[in-house]
């Protein structure tokens, strides 16, 4: 279950950034996120550093600022809802483009945007370099609850082998004239969401079978090789420990 499966969002290369052992770069990622948004919002510039690293960052992996780009495109939800603040929050108003906006909710856009940024952007690098299965392994490593890495192993394993039921269900809709044009269509509609929960529920069973024939005991063996060294773990400590610094001048300056 945790060899041979690889997401959409990794992009295959041999950069120093790939070599890194997953749980490395999740420690680093997810310290980086925590400082981040531990800096205060009104520290402007720490927030330019801080992007600035990233592209370091995304430049040591070589991956393109239009590959990063198009996948940060998850953030469009948290954008439209900061560009509302400083319309609906309340507080001292100013004048801006000749608009009459809440001071308030200025910094708070500012805030949401600037550290969403950033923490979508650390996430979309960390996927970008590192395989799905190495990923769920470096979570193990990380002492991470094994039921939750399993739920988590079998959630997007079966999340493709679902996307694709659904797909050929739809071929075969259409091979037959079917269009959704109405509400008369949706019974159709519905009767195919019936069989393709039943099916999917079917293929958990025989899997499991599958599983508890072959020894299954409730836990999944580490794959993946030997842990970080401390080499390792010292390269990847270069982006959290930058980020710090930068952190604990944004509070002193």
């Amino acid at each position: 279950m945790s060899a041979g499966h690889a997401h959409k969002l990794y992009r295959h290369g041999d950069s120093p950034v790939h070599a890194l052992p997953a749980h490395c770069k999740l420690a680093a990622a997810f310290t980086f996120v925590l400082i981040v948004v531990s800096t205060p919002r009104e520290a402007l510039w720490a927030f330019a550093a801080y992007a600035a690293v990233l592209v370091a960052v995304g430049a040591v992996a070589r991956v393109p600022a239009g590959y990063a780009l198009r996948r940060m495109l998850i953030e469009v939800p948290f954008v439209a809802f900061a560009v509302l603040l400083p319309f609906v929050a309340e507080g001292e108003r100013v004048a801006v483009l000749g608009l009459s906006l809440s001071e308030s909710g200025l910094w708070g856009a500012w805030n949401v945007l600037a550290k969403g940024t950033l923490g979508v952007a650390a996430s979309v690098l960390l996927a970008a370099t590192t395989p799905l299965d190495a990923l769920l392994t470096g979570l193990q490593r990380l002492r991470l609850p094994a039921q939750l890495c399993q739920i988590a192993a079998f959630m997007v394993r079966y999340g493709d082998v679902v996307a694709d039921e659904l797909r050929r269900m739809r071929i075969a809709r259409l091979s037959r004239g079917f269009e959704a044009r109405g509400l008369r269509q949706w019974g159709v509609l519905a009767k195919s969401a019936g069989a393709l929960f039943i099916r999917s529920y079917e293929r958990g069973e025989r899997v499991h079978l599958a599983m508890l024939s072959r020894g299954y005991d409730g836990t999944m063996p580490l794959t993946g090789g030997a842990g970080a060294t401390r080499a390792e773990w010292a390269r990847s400590a270069a982006l959290p420990l930058t980020a710090l610094a930068i952190c604990l001048l944004g509070w002193t300056l």
